[in-house]
């Protein structure tokens, strides 16, 4: 039913297009779809092309000449159709490859019906309606493919609105194509001359020859072409046509259809002297029948884009375009005949050559349009024999046969995660690890980041994947130094560890430190990485080869800088040299701003760089790959939806792109590898373009030499592991040698075909931040990231809003709480923040026009028409209001459109006035599932099925009605349960006689079998956030390796492409999909698992276990209702009343006065917080009853329909951190860390040390007995944390986790026992053996320091407090704590006051300057010049006497003259400040405190804010470790350091670690 509700249309809900059907010669079932071409009937033989572009060229490519062709890229027509009246100078149109469509009719997923390209002048479905082409869309284009590589070619029918749908086609209305005489079809009928008077003189047969080899021969090579009919007798030569080469072009068809060519060729082939030929794709095949062999019929033939073809003479692998379904056998070539080049995939043909005469021919195309030009070298060989010009073979440089075997290496990490480095670096990291273990290889590890998988040494793993010695040291130029010492290695790897690693490699270069002591740089040349850093540079080595970056100009000095930004003209961007993900830059408007920012960049490098303002031009990536040998290939290319101006890692980005022609693609592919070859890069790298939204010109923004953020998205959107390829190169390996890991019978020389689309959307923690702009710009601020994956773009860019905030149901605009109500809805498209797409959404929610959002934006019109058809949808869906209605009329293809727009259950449940919450989620499923509208499982196989491919790597897509992989025998439908099932955690032994145990445990036996091969879903952690980062893939990755060493099926869910868990061999099955209710039931009934676990991956799988459990599934672990009781603030706190234990007073509100009169009841201050909380989001220290009614507001704005929570918030007690694991209430083990800091500041910014150093005894055993009061009430069966405090010897409970906490990783490795393991194995019922941990008896102490990106966020207070801010963690071991503490210190970007060896104090209460007395005489004594604000210095002058220079406070920002405070920073002249600030309340106005702290911060000065950090630090100084050196010790000798008591080996790892 089209037409509209009350002046809704409804039409964006029914299918589009008359109905369409391809019926298949085989007599399987009709395919049905839509139709967008022309209303007419074609047979034709079916076949497929793997392309992601260039679709008007395969339409007129005429060797696709009777075939009904498959495209396997789902998103066709973005572009639209080009201008056919545009000419050449040759008369041919520029666009396409001959002057009609030549296929018989075209099949795609999903058509566009809006399309957006400045060349383009009609869409494809009027321009196939007007050359009477029949096309359909609609269709699971995947599995036709599939079928047609199984069966080869089908012969098809295609009809559009047929009067009835047959079961099967009779055989005499399919007409084979192959039986007509399809060269003569596509063959010129007269002699055409082209060139005229252009040397040589070359015939060309015209057997379908494609435009773009007219261009090639007579354009590029300056030929002149003589065009001749396919049966032209070249003997008698009617047309007397002079001639000194001859050319054999392409065509479709049967190579024996064409006899009198074959005739013509082989006279050729006789006369003497010879003269040249060069035949292409059926050229290939005439001139191979033509010298006496044969030809043969492809199972299925060769359509891609992306054949890699070894060139036999040099070794060489190419990837060539192609498109033919027959190939000359090599064992009949006659003598004087050798095969030339081999297909590195299916091993066929692919051209042969003449032993001694000028004669060769290929089967792709060298001239590939659409497709890649790396071979068109071959036109040059051809007219060089032509013109009788020396053609030397360009031979390898036999790099390959001198590699070096390398038997240790050191790979350099990244240190704690940050900001514009994050986890896609222990992604890279753990792949390179596995990679040269493979080979054989020793593999030393320094990064102190305890939270990662790569630096986890599990015992079982350590011959695979693990490194053979870890060191948790800072990643600096001397510790780097000292290991190499020690270690003596004969390789470093420095591209695994993002800048951080990079910088430290081109340092101990440059300085020589590595050539002295022999250790080589393996991949990219050091020199080569700072021409890629240096712009500089880079601009000289790009003008080398004719290519330009934007306008740019480094300066080293304020003049300089000023100089380069008026030659440019304003605005321009400035940029820090040698940065992280584009620290220290902005735009500048004018001289002003300028100064102010060239000022700051300035503090972080000694260059800096000041580039042309491209904003509004499109931004594109490529990921580029070469090896020593010179093979180069692209796996992916991404397009930015925001236009340029945004820094990529805060932009969404698609891949493959989307709106660029097959022109545009390969021109900027072409430029990529000629530019990686030029600079000599060898390994991986990422090239950034500005390219013009209205024409062809490009530039060249930068090129990455090393692993970046966009290489693990690359790898995980192409399923192509770039780390463990570009570790293989490093090692002098070629890409021909490596196997793609995921087909595992193919080449990694080759290029991914995508037949899905892929959106990586960043996730911001940006409201954390009081004063942090949430403008987006070219500084990073996004925390991590998520990928989508499905087969239209309306459901990728969904999914991935729910993916970056499981609170939305979808992408909206009104209903998203995103919008910033105060501000008019123009600024908000105009300005690039962290909500303008929910803007964007609304304005087409409101009635906004594409035109009208694309000038504010310049966000490209065919992303907008998508976004506001989803507008529609919605809108439609709310007319309707209700869910009878809705399926009322065509139900199934309405609620299936949705489904395949990317709608949540969720969502359409809302828009039809369902209930809120799982009532109204679970009737729309039940309601979708009674119609059938059901997804499926589709295959990531990196070549859009053309190979078979042996890969467990899935994502779930309504755009589709076959699922790749076979369904589970298990496979089983659930019907939701809204009141829960008793808990079975415990089981009762009351009046259990023997044998019903013994029954008990034989049916546990057979459970256990079935359940094993079940499998066992794990959640994993979704988007790395403030508060859940790395540490919860730690978990979840120990989590599946458990299950997979016992044996269970492992299936792991998570969207988050920076992460190890998502690497595509950690488990049996990896879904990387959404982690929302509607999502996981899907996998969890398909798959038909034994249960879930929920406690592995934070908070975001936790908040599931309740939904999920009511849906029927079950929780492994601590069941649902009990997760519940702990984290419902009232029911624990009942709990605990219960139980005896003490916790501090709190209230939860009903109102603001209730919460006053309550706060002055306990007395502030007090904390308020919303209950479900992560991280301490929203929770905030009031000081008094103003402060209390402004957090009040906060609170219920961010806990939604959740209570809010007053707490009296305690001052000077110490906290504790108990993490433990527990099996049916009784815990199995647990460990003890202390906070440094005291309590006020949030658990994960707080420094911990394990094991606890300065607790009593009687806390300690206080501690042990309530938490085991609380695993035994809560029925604990898994992970769980709690956090106590304690003052003197009374312990009170602050919170209780019934999960793995962000300390699971650091308590694991300190202890060298794997947490995660052991409550797996609980979880899942197996004997669950306790470690066997004396805390007592470990002689070393591990400190874990928190990573904060205050640098990037501009404005934020960098001071510490009850909500979160640090984006990372480091932890480093010592004898000592005070050892550790300062190795960890200095993991994070601390730096020891040396270099002036100068501090500043700042101490704001009274209580605190006393207790800093004798830490500020240590500093006096050993020399530091003291600084100080003048209430500071007054104190410390009058108590101890001492030298302190006084200067004053900041009244404002720019209160910097000489005498103040930000002079002494600003001007370089303090290493350190130390300023205890007001307490853990964070005020919201301006303080001087607060000027002060941003302008250390801004300045590149460390900073210290919490009193006993800065008493620890001075105890270190005092015990003489002022000067940072320490010798470097991994964990293992940590291990096995000898202790009274007990021996090394019930440590178990260590032993050889030594």
């Amino acid at each position: 039913m089209n037409g509209s509700n009350g002046g809704v249309d409804l039409s964006c809900l029914d299918k589009q297009g008359d109905p369409a059907v391809l019926y298949l010669a085989d007599g399987s079932p009709p395919i049905l779809g839509e139709s967008f071409g022309a209303n007419t009937t074609m047979s034709g033989e079916v076949v497929f092309n793997t392309g992601m572009v260039g679709y008007p060229e395969a339409l007129t490519d005429p060797s696709y000449r009777g075939q009904i062709l498959v495209l396997t890229y789902p998103l066709i027509g973005n572009y639209g159709v080009p201008d056919e009246s545009i000419k050449d100078v040759h008369g041919l149109p520029d666009f396409f490859e001959s002057s009609e469509i030549h296929i018989a009719g075209l099949v795609v997923s999903s058509y566009s019906w809006q399309h957006s390209h400045w060349a383009a002048m009609k869409s494809l479905g009027d321009w196939l309606k007007e050359r009477n082409v029949p096309a359909m869309h609609n269709v699971d284009t995947r599995e036709l493919t599939k079928k047609l590589r199984e069966h080869g070619s089908i012969l098809g029918r295609m009809e559009i609105n047929p009067k009835e749908i047959l079961s099967t086609v009779p055989m005499d209305l399919v007409e084979d194509p192959n039986k007509r005489n399809l060269v003569a079809e596509v063959s010129t009928k007269k002699v055409v001359i082209y060139g005229k008077g252009n040397s040589p003189k070359i015939i060309g047969y015209d057997c379908g020859m494609k435009y773009n080899i007219i261009r090639y021969l007579v354009h590029t090579y300056k030929v002149e072409l003589a065009l001749v009919p396919y049966n032209y007798d070249l003997e008698a030569n009617p047309e007397n046509l002079e001639w000194e080469g001859l050319f054999l072009s392409n065509g479709p068809g049967d190579p024996t259809m064409c006899p009198e060519t074959i005739q013509s060729i082989k006279f050729a082939l006789n006369m003497e002297p010879a003269r040249p030929i060069f035949g292409i794709c059926l050229g290939n095949q005439l001139l191979a029948l033509a010298a006496g062999a044969k030809t043969f019929k492809l199972k299925y033939g060769n359509r891609g884009m992306n054949q890699p073809c070894i060139d036999l003479r040099t070794g060489r692998c190419y990837i060539t375009p192609q498109n033919h379904g027959y190939a000359v056998d090599p064992a009949t070539l006659p003598d004087g005949w050798k095969p030339l080049f081999l297909n590195a995939n299916d091993l066929t043909n692919e051209g042969i050559i003449h032993k001694h005469k000028p004669f060769f021919s290929v089967q792709f195309h060298p001239e590939a349009c659409g497709g890649p030009c790396d071979t068109a070298f071959l036109f040059e060989r051809f007219v060089g024999h032509v013109r009788k010009e020396s053609q030397p073979i360009v031979l390898q440089d036999g790099l390959r046969y001198g590699v070096k075997i390398y038997k240790k290496v050191l790979l350099v990490g990244s240190g704690g995660l940050s900001i514009g480095q994050a986890g896609e670096f222990d992604y890279s990291g753990s792949q390179c690890i596995k990679a040269l273990k493979e080979e054989g290889i020793e593999v030393i590890l320094i990064n102190p980041n305890i939270a990662t998988v790569q630096t986890s040494q599990d015992k079982e793993e350590k011959q695979i994947r693990s490194a053979d010695r870890v060191y948790f040291l800072p990643i600096k130029p001397d510790t780097v130094m000292d290991i190499i010492r020690k270690e003596k290695p004969d390789g470093i790897i420095v591209s695994m560890g993002g800048q951080t690693a990079l910088n430290v490699g081109v340092h101990l270069w440059k300085s020589g430190e590595l050539q002295a002591e022999g250790v080589e740089v393996l991949g990219t040349p050091i020199d080569v990485i700072e021409a890629t850093e240096d712009r500089e540079i880079f601009s000289q080595k790009l003008k080398e080869i004719d290519e330009t970056i934007a306008l740019s100009y480094s300066a080293t000095s304020m003049e300089e800088a000023m100089e380069a930004a008026n030659k440019i003209g304003y605005p321009v961007l400035i940029r820090a040299a040698f940065a992280l993900g584009g620290l220290g830059s902005g735009f500048a408007e004018n001289d002003e701003e300028f100064r102010e920012l060239a000022a700051k960049a300035f503090s972080t490098s000694k260059q800096i760089l000041i580039d042309q303002d491209l904003r509004g031009w499109k931004e594109l990536e490529y990921e580029v790959v070469r090896d020593s040998s010179d093979n180069c290939i692209t796996v992916c290319n991404m397009e930015n939806f925001d236009p340029l101006g945004i820094h990529t890692g805060d932009s969404i980005v698609v891949a493959p792109s989307q709106t660029l022609t097959n022109r545009e693609y390969f021109m900027l592919r072409r430029t990529a590898i000629k530019v990686v070859r030029h600079l000599g890069i060898v390994g991986e790298c990422n090239i950034q373009y500005a390219l013009h939204p209205e024409s062809e010109r490009y530039c060249i923004i930068e090129v990455n030499a090393r692993l970046s953020r966009s290489s693990a998205l690359a790898s995980k959107a192409t399923g192509y592991p770039l780390a463990y390829v570009a570790t293989k190169i490093s090692l002098g390996k070629d890409l021909v040698s490596i196997r793609n890991s995921v087909t595992k019978t193919t080449t990694a020389c080759f290029e991914p075909s995508l037949d899905y689309c892929v959106l990586k959307m960043p996730r911001w923690d940006l409201k954390k931040f009081a004063r942090v702009s949430n403008t987006l710009g070219s500084s990073m601020l996004s925390v991590g990231e998520v990928m989508a994956i499905g087969r239209t773009f309306e459901e990728v860019i969904q999914k991935a809003c729910r993916m970056v905030n499981p609170s939305l149901d979808g992408l909206e605009g009104e209903d998203s709480n995103m919008i910033v109500e105060t501000m008019d809805l123009e600024s908000q498209l105009k300005t690039p923040t962290d909500t303008r797409l929910f803007a964007v959404q609304k304005a087409f929610e409101v009635g906004w026009s594409v035109d009208k959002v694309y000038e504010l934006t310049k966000i490209d019109r065919w992303f907008l028409c998508k976004l506001k058809r989803i507008a529609e949808m919605r809108a439609a869906v709310k007319s309707i209001g209700n869910v009878d209605d809705l399926v009322a009329t065509n139900g199934k293809d309405r609620m299936r459109e949705l489904k395949v727009a990317g709608f949540s259950d969720r969502q359409i449940a809302r828009y039809v006035n369902l209930p809120s919450g799982l009532e109204g989620e679970a009737l729309i499923r039940s309601v979708r599932k009674s119609l059938g509208v059901t997804p499926v499982v589709k295959l990531i196989d990196t070549l859009a099925a053309e190979f078979p491919a042996q890969t467990n790597y899935l994502y779930v897509t309504y755009s589709g009605n076959a699922d790749d992989i076979p369904l589970s025998k298990h496979t089983r439908e659930l019907s939701p349960r809204f009141t829960r099932p008793r808990s079975n955690t415990i089981d009762s032994d009351d009046g259990k006689t023997q044998e019903h145990r013994r029954q008990a445990r034989a049916l546990a036996q057979m459970e256990q079998a079935q359940y094993k091969e079940q499998g066992v879903i794990v959640l994993g952690c979704g988007a790395y956030s403030i508060g859940s980062s790395v540490e919860f893939d730690w978990c979840a990755v120990s989590c599946i390796r458990q299950l997979r060493r016992d044996g269970f099926k492992s299936i792991i869910i998570n969207y988050n492409p920076e992460t190890v868990s998502t690497d595509f061999d950690e488990s049996d099955r990896l879904y990387f999909e959404e982690l929302s209710l509607e999502r996981v039931m899907d996998i969890y009934e398909r798959e038909g698992a034994a249960g879930v676990i929920v406690s592995v991956g934070g908070q975001i799988p936790n908040n599931l276990a309740d939904p999920l459990s009511s849906m029927g599934a079950k929780i492994l672990g601590t069941q649902a209702q009990d997760i519940e009781r702990a984290e419902d603030r009232r029911q624990f706190s009942d709990m605990l009343d219960r139980l005896g234990i003490m916790q501090p007073p709190w209230s939860v509100l009903t109102s603001a006065d209730e919460a006053v009169v309550f706060a002055n009841k306990v007395g502030f201050p007090v904390l308020v917080r919303p209950s479900f909380v992560l991280s301490g989001a929203a929770m905030r220290v009031a000081a008094n009853e103003e402060q209390l009614r402004t957090f009040l507001t906060l609170a219920t704005d961010v806990g939604n329909d959740k209570p809010v929570v007053v707490t009296k918030f305690m001052v000077n007690v110490k906290e504790i951190e108990f993490d433990a694991v527990a099996n049916k209430g009784t815990i199995l083990n647990y460990a003890i860390g202390e906070h440094l800091e005291n309590a006020g500041v949030h658990s994960g910014d707080a420094t911990v040390i394990l094991p606890a150093q300065k607790l009593y005894v009687s806390t300690i055993r206080q501690v042990k007995r309530y938490a085991a009061a609380i695993a035994k009430s809560l029925r604990i069966t898994g992970p769980f944390n709690i956090q106590f405090m304690a003052k003197l010897n009374e312990v009170q409970v602050i919170e209780c986790n019934l999960r793995a906490s962000r300390t699971f990783p650091f308590v694991s490795k300190t202890l060298n026992h794997n947490f995660i393991s052991l409550a797996t194995r609980a979880m899942l019922g197996l004997d669950a053996e306790p470690y066997k941990i004396s805390l007592l008896d470990i002689d070393y102490v591990c400190v874990k320091a928190p990573i904060f990106s205050f640098t990037r966020l501009r404005g934020a207070d960098p001071t510490l407090g009850v909500e979160m801010a640090s984006t990372g963690e480091v932890a480093c071991f010592g004898e000592t704590t005070h050892e550790a503490f300062l190795q960890s210190m200095l993991s994070t970007s601390f730096k020891l006051p040396n270099k002036n060896r100068t501090i500043l104090l700042s101490i704001f209460e009274e209580k605190f300057r006393k207790e800093m007395i004798s830490s500020v005489a240590t500093f006096s004594k050993l020399g530091y010049k003291l600084y100080g604000t003048p209430g500071t210095a007054k104190f410390y002058q009058d108590t101890l006497n001492i030298d302190i220079t006084i200067v004053s406070k900041p009244e404002s920002e720019m209160d910097h003259e000489e005498g103040t405070a930000l002079h002494v920073i600003k001007n370089g002249m303090i290493d350190l400040v130390l300023n205890l600030s007001e307490g853990s309340s964070r005020k919201e106005e301006v303080t001087s405190g607060y000027i002060l702290r941003r302008a250390v911060v801004d300045f590149g000065v460390s900073l210290i804010t919490d009193v006993k950090c800065a008493i620890q630090l001075a105890e270190c100084f005092a015990r003489g470790m002022d000067d940072g050196c320490f010798a470097p010790r991994h964990i293992g000798e940590f291990y096995n350091i000898p202790t009274v008591g007990w021996t090394t080996d019930l440590h178990g790892l260590g032993g050889d670690a030594g």
